[in-house]
């Protein structure tokens, strides 16, 4: 499947394969699931049980999709402009250790 038509339909899943997966997949995740729910909330009645769909409810939840989809597209553009420029992801640099650390666990350990 293409980007941009994964982009649109699938945003999380998007960020994972073609952006950085670790810092906004989540949250996209979030937005994506919710405008679903949301969605299908708004068909089944909404939250004033209505007898038809609720259209408020259901362009709430078109434009979380609709969030969730230009959050990845930003995501993913970013992330082919760092990967052009040779830049690494600075959450990635502070969060993974480097060789010559120690394990913390190991000094835990050798203190009892």
């Amino acid at each position: 499947m293409k980007r941009a038509g994964l982009t649109l339909v699938t945003p999380p899943f998007a960020v994972c394969k073609f952006g950085c997966a670790g810092c906004c997949a989540a949250p996209i995740a979030v937005f994506w699931i919710t405008g679903i729910v949301s969605i299908v909330y708004g068909i089944v009645g909404g939250p004033t049980n209505l007898m038809g769909p609720s259209w408020n409810t259901i362009a709430l939840g078109l434009a979380l999709w609709g969030i969730a989809a230009v959050w990845a597209a930003i995501a993913i553009r970013s992330a082919d402009e760092d990967r052009c420029k040779g830049l690494k992801d600075p959450l990635c640099n502070k969060t993974l250790p480097e060789t010559d650390e120690s394990d913390p666990f190991d000094e835990v350990r050798k203190a009892r």
